[in-house]
């Protein structure tokens, strides 16, 4: 691909596109040429000879030139002027440096820089697209597009190792959408989203629906990051997904695997502060938390009176996703001083359209009838597919859908 072309891609890792393949010469091996040097006497050693020349130049033209951390930045400013100069001054934009942990103890290394830019307006993509190509040209970098929903990505690379991943995002309230009146005394409708930061593809596709909901994103996973910020900037809100301990494997009502980093039983205050910090530094915007699993965690009184203090000292809420009967965090939540909510319905537990636009339904009268309900799912086809058909049903029925920090309730207010 010529340098500084723009291409459209479906992969967002151009890194990882195929070899290219030339095919062989004509006379290809096995054929000598008449008249070649290999004809002529003492021709083996003159033809050696001017091989080894050959080769010597092309290594040398085909040498790759390493990308420093300097003109890494100076592209990312580039970029971010470029930004700056079609979004206007105060449009947002942040940049998440991309690192490679070093395992001999010495500083890890910049390998990419991610920039997110959100657009007022959607008009303003064609201008910042030919920025952007502009950029690469000029340094001599290949550049990839996708899209999905109203976010575009744009990664440059060089020699097929990307450099910068560039997210463009134009919100939900920027985009045109039809308004649906919301009345005061109307019920309530929260939507979670959980285990969100593994799939690319299921992100794009839940990140494309008409409508914000609230998107809560596994810490410590190749795409917490990258997902937390863009949904964020589309409109939606952010929770944690805080992993915590099941029951043990044999009486394992959620039948799923511990995670690496989890909140165990027996862990006190200070290790599950630390954990918490660790795992909030990759899901940025996150205003809540939810629990990930957990039927053991939640159950376990000391366990959750060391957590909520350290939720209330960060200003989060907490949504019990109440994967036992035995849960005890949202009365401890309330004792403390955290605001909080409990989960209603799982959308799909069966993971079919028809099931979950029933759970749907369940939901909405439960909304009905107690002014308020939460409903929590997972990215899944069959649930984004009940979810585009569903919800805008709702909402022209009167359901108001919100966020989870709508709906959470903090004692004594």
């Amino acid at each position: 691909m010529p340098e500084g072309s723009l291409t459209t891609r479906q992969d967002r890792h151009p890194e990882r596109s195929g070899p290219t393949v030339f095919p062989p010469a004509a006379g290809g091996p096995g054929h000598a040429v008449e008249g070649s040097l290999l004809n002529r006497p003492g021709g083996a050693a003159a033809a050696f000879v001017a091989f080894l020349a050959v080769a010597i130049i092309f290594l040398a033209g085909c040498e790759k030139k390493s990308f420093s951390k300097t003109e890494l930045r100076a592209v990312t400013d580039e970029v971010v002027s470029a930004a700056q100069r079609v979004a206007g001054r105060k449009s947002e934009i942040t940049i998440r440096p991309e690192v490679q942990p070093s395992r001999s103890g010495a500083p890890a290394s910049l390998t990419a820089d991610n920039i997110y830019i959100s657009l007022a307006d959607s008009s303003q993509g064609g201008a910042l697209r030919q920025a952007l190509a502009e950029i690469a040209r000029r340094h001599k970098l290949s550049i990839a597009e996708s899209s999905a929903g109203g976010i575009t990505r744009y990664d440059f690379s060089r020699d097929g190792v990307r450099t910068h991943a560039i997210h463009v995002v134009t919100p939900l309230a920027a985009r045109s959408r039809p308004v649906v009146p919301h009345l005061r005394g109307n019920p309530q409708l929260a939507i979670i989203l959980d285990d969100m930061g593994h799939d690319r593809a299921a992100a794009d596709s839940l990140l494309a629906l008409p409508f914000p909901l609230t998107i809560s994103i596994l810490p410590h996973l190749p795409l917490s990051a990258e997902v937390a910020e863009e949904a964020y900037r589309r409109g939606d809100q952010i929770l944690l997904h805080l992993p915590m301990e099941p029951e043990a494997e044999g009486g394992n009502s959620e039948g799923v695997t511990p995670e690496e980093i989890e909140l165990r039983v027996g862990m006190n205050a200070d290790q599950v502060k630390s954990a918490l910090e660790g795992m909030l530094e990759t899901v940025p915007h996150a205003a809540g938390v939810n629990n990930h699993q957990g039927s053991r965690a939640t159950a376990d009184l000391p366990l959750m009176q060391a957590l909520m203090p350290a939720l209330r000292d960060r200003n989060l809420f907490f949504i019990d996703s109440r994967t036992t009967a035995a849960t005890v965090a949202y009365d401890t939540a309330e004792r403390a001083g955290v605001p909080a909510a409990s989960r209603k319905v799982f959308l799909d537990d069966t993971p079919s359209k028809e099931a979950i636009l029933a759970q749907l339904q369940l939901a909405a009268r439960d909304a009905s009838r107690d002014g308020s309900a939460i409903a929590i799912g997972h990215p899944r086809p069959a649930t984004i597919a009940a979810l585009a058909q569903g919800v805008p049903e709702l909402e022209a029925r009167g359901i108001h859908l919100v966020f989870a920090s709508d709906l959470v309730h903090q004692k004594g207010h």
